[in-house]
Protein backbone atom coordinates (compact mmCIF):
# COMPACT_ATOMS: atom_id res chain seq x y z
CA UNK A 1 0.00 0.00 0.00
CA UNK A 2 0.81 3.64 -0.81
CA UNK A 3 2.28 5.87 1.68
CA UNK A 4 1.68 9.35 -0.23
CA UNK A 5 3.68 12.17 0.85
CA UNK A 6 2.23 15.44 -0.56
CA UNK A 7 4.44 18.88 -0.10
CA UNK A 8 5.77 21.78 -1.90
CA UNK A 9 8.92 20.95 -4.40
CA UNK A 10 12.13 22.26 -3.25
CA UNK A 11 14.69 23.49 -5.83
CA UNK A 12 16.61 19.95 -5.23
CA UNK A 13 13.68 17.96 -6.81
CA UNK A 14 14.48 19.97 -10.31
CA UNK A 15 16.11 16.64 -12.10
CA UNK A 16 13.56 14.47 -10.68
CA UNK A 17 10.69 16.62 -11.73
CA UNK A 18 12.19 17.04 -15.09
CA UNK A 19 12.76 13.34 -15.75
CA UNK A 20 8.64 12.95 -13.87
CA UNK A 21 7.78 15.34 -16.83
CA UNK A 22 9.54 13.88 -19.82
CA UNK A 23 8.01 10.27 -18.70
CA UNK A 24 4.43 11.38 -18.48
CA UNK A 25 4.52 13.46 -21.39
CA UNK A 26 6.11 10.62 -23.36
CA UNK A 27 4.17 8.27 -22.20
CA UNK A 28 0.68 10.09 -22.60
CA UNK A 29 1.53 11.39 -26.18
CA UNK A 30 2.29 7.53 -27.08
CA UNK A 31 -1.24 6.06 -25.25
CA UNK A 32 -3.05 8.78 -27.18
CA UNK A 33 -0.91 7.56 -30.62
CA UNK A 34 0.90 10.56 -31.31
CA UNK A 35 4.38 9.55 -29.59
CA UNK A 36 5.74 10.51 -33.13
CA UNK A 37 5.12 14.19 -32.34
CA UNK A 38 9.21 14.28 -30.86
CA UNK A 39 8.75 18.35 -31.19
CA UNK A 40 5.48 18.50 -29.28
CA UNK A 41 6.39 16.54 -26.50
CA UNK A 42 9.71 18.70 -26.36
CA UNK A 43 7.53 21.86 -26.25
CA UNK A 44 5.18 20.17 -23.89
CA UNK A 45 7.71 19.52 -21.41
CA UNK A 46 9.79 22.75 -21.54
CA UNK A 47 6.56 24.63 -20.90
CA UNK A 48 6.47 22.44 -17.41
CA UNK A 49 9.85 23.10 -16.69
CA UNK A 50 9.24 26.96 -17.66
CA UNK A 51 6.05 26.85 -14.94
CA UNK A 52 8.46 24.82 -12.83
CA UNK A 53 11.05 27.62 -12.58
CA UNK A 54 8.63 30.54 -12.31
CA UNK A 55 7.35 28.48 -8.85
CA UNK A 56 10.95 28.69 -7.72
CA UNK A 57 11.61 32.39 -8.80
CA UNK A 58 8.61 33.52 -7.24
CA UNK A 59 8.32 31.25 -4.18
CA UNK A 60 4.80 30.17 -5.34
CA UNK A 61 3.70 33.62 -5.62
CA UNK A 62 3.47 33.41 -9.87
CA UNK A 63 3.13 29.39 -10.22
CA UNK A 64 2.80 27.46 -7.11
CA UNK A 65 3.47 23.42 -7.34
CA UNK A 66 2.75 20.13 -5.34
CA UNK A 67 4.07 16.86 -5.37
CA UNK A 68 3.70 13.47 -4.75
CA UNK A 69 6.27 11.14 -3.26
CA UNK A 70 6.14 8.06 -2.56
CA UNK A 71 9.35 6.70 -0.30
CA UNK A 72 10.96 9.92 -1.44
CA UNK A 73 10.26 9.22 -4.90
CA UNK A 74 8.26 11.91 -6.80
CA UNK A 75 5.44 10.41 -8.37
CA UNK A 76 3.01 13.26 -9.34
CA UNK A 77 2.83 16.81 -9.39
CA UNK A 78 0.14 19.58 -10.24
CA UNK A 79 0.46 22.98 -10.44
CA UNK A 80 -2.05 26.37 -10.28
CA UNK A 81 -0.79 29.89 -12.49
CA UNK A 82 -2.30 32.06 -14.18
CA UNK A 83 -4.90 31.16 -17.14
CA UNK A 84 -2.47 30.26 -20.18
CA UNK A 85 -2.49 32.11 -23.01
CA UNK A 86 -4.25 29.14 -25.05
CA UNK A 87 -7.28 28.93 -22.92
CA UNK A 88 -7.56 32.80 -22.64
CA UNK A 89 -7.45 32.92 -26.80
CA UNK A 90 -10.04 30.23 -26.75
CA UNK A 91 -12.47 31.89 -24.63
CA UNK A 92 -12.16 35.34 -25.77
CA UNK A 93 -10.52 36.01 -22.25
CA UNK A 94 -13.39 35.12 -20.27
CA UNK A 95 -11.65 33.11 -18.33
CA UNK A 96 -8.40 35.74 -18.49
CA UNK A 97 -8.82 36.65 -14.53
CA UNK A 98 -8.68 33.11 -13.11
CA UNK A 99 -6.23 30.81 -12.00
CA UNK A 100 -5.38 27.37 -13.98
CA UNK A 101 -4.81 24.23 -12.61
CA UNK A 102 -2.33 22.04 -14.59
CA UNK A 103 0.44 20.14 -14.84
CA UNK A 104 -1.40 17.27 -13.02
CA UNK A 105 1.03 14.00 -13.74
CA UNK A 106 1.24 10.81 -12.00
CA UNK A 107 4.05 8.56 -12.83
CA UNK A 108 2.34 5.75 -15.21
CA UNK A 109 3.35 2.99 -12.59
CA UNK A 110 1.47 4.69 -10.29
CA UNK A 111 -1.58 5.58 -12.04
CA UNK A 112 -4.91 4.62 -10.95
CA UNK A 113 -3.74 4.22 -7.22
CA UNK A 114 -5.46 7.92 -5.85
CA UNK A 115 -2.34 9.54 -6.35
CA UNK A 116 -3.89 11.84 -9.02
CA UNK A 117 -7.01 12.40 -6.12
CA UNK A 118 -4.98 12.92 -3.80
CA UNK A 119 -2.83 15.55 -5.84
CA UNK A 120 -5.92 17.61 -6.67
CA UNK A 121 -8.01 17.40 -2.94
CA UNK A 122 -4.13 19.20 -1.76
CA UNK A 123 -4.98 21.70 -4.58
CA UNK A 124 -8.14 22.43 -3.82
CA UNK A 125 -7.78 23.00 -0.59
CA UNK A 126 -4.61 25.30 -0.96
CA UNK A 127 -6.84 27.43 -3.57
CA UNK A 128 -9.60 27.34 -0.95
CA UNK A 129 -7.21 28.69 1.43
CA UNK A 130 -5.98 31.31 -0.30
CA UNK A 131 -9.44 32.59 -1.30
CA UNK A 132 -9.58 31.30 -4.96
CA UNK A 133 -13.01 31.19 -5.03
CA UNK A 134 -12.68 29.67 -9.78
CA UNK A 135 -10.48 28.25 -11.53
CA UNK A 136 -10.07 26.91 -15.12
CA UNK A 137 -8.67 23.78 -16.72
CA UNK A 138 -7.88 22.02 -19.97
CA UNK A 139 -6.84 19.35 -21.63
CA UNK A 140 -6.61 17.90 -25.55
CA UNK A 141 -6.11 14.35 -23.99
CA UNK A 142 -8.57 12.37 -24.58
CA UNK A 143 -7.91 10.30 -21.13
CA UNK A 144 -7.23 13.27 -19.27
CA UNK A 145 -10.60 14.48 -21.06
CA UNK A 146 -12.73 11.22 -19.66
CA UNK A 147 -11.36 11.82 -15.71
CA UNK A 148 -12.40 15.25 -15.72
CA UNK A 149 -15.69 14.88 -17.41
CA UNK A 150 -16.55 12.30 -14.90
CA UNK A 151 -15.56 14.61 -12.11
CA UNK A 152 -16.80 17.94 -13.42
CA UNK A 153 -19.06 16.91 -15.90
CA UNK A 154 -19.72 18.49 -19.48
CA UNK A 155 -16.90 21.04 -20.52
CA UNK A 156 -18.37 24.54 -20.61
CA UNK A 157 -15.83 25.22 -24.11
CA UNK A 158 -15.53 22.17 -26.41
CA UNK A 159 -13.44 22.83 -28.82
CA UNK A 160 -14.34 19.76 -31.68
CA UNK A 161 -11.74 18.74 -33.71
CA UNK A 162 -9.24 21.27 -32.35
CA UNK A 163 -6.70 18.39 -33.01
CA UNK A 164 -7.21 16.44 -35.35
CA UNK A 165 -10.83 14.82 -36.52
CA UNK A 166 -12.29 13.11 -33.36
CA UNK A 167 -9.68 14.78 -30.90
CA UNK A 168 -11.28 17.86 -28.97
CA UNK A 169 -9.74 20.08 -26.97
CA UNK A 170 -12.03 21.00 -23.97
CA UNK A 171 -12.04 23.64 -20.61
CA UNK A 172 -13.75 24.11 -17.80
CA UNK A 173 -14.70 26.56 -15.47
CA UNK A 174 -15.05 25.68 -11.61
CA UNK A 175 -16.21 26.91 -8.06
CA UNK A 176 -14.11 25.72 -5.56
CA UNK A 177 -17.54 26.08 -3.25
CA UNK A 178 -18.73 23.46 -5.62
CA UNK A 179 -15.81 20.71 -4.63
CA UNK A 180 -16.29 18.32 -1.96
Amino acid sequence: MLKVEIRRPVTGDRKELHSLFRIVVTDTFNKEGIGGKLNDIDDEIAVKEKYLESDFESNGEKRYFLIALDDNKIIGSIEYGPASDFICKCTNNTFKELVEVGTVFVHPDYQRMGVGNLLRDAMYSTLKSKGIEEFCLDSGYTSAQKIWKKKFGNPDYLLKDYWDEGNDHMIWRIRTSDLA
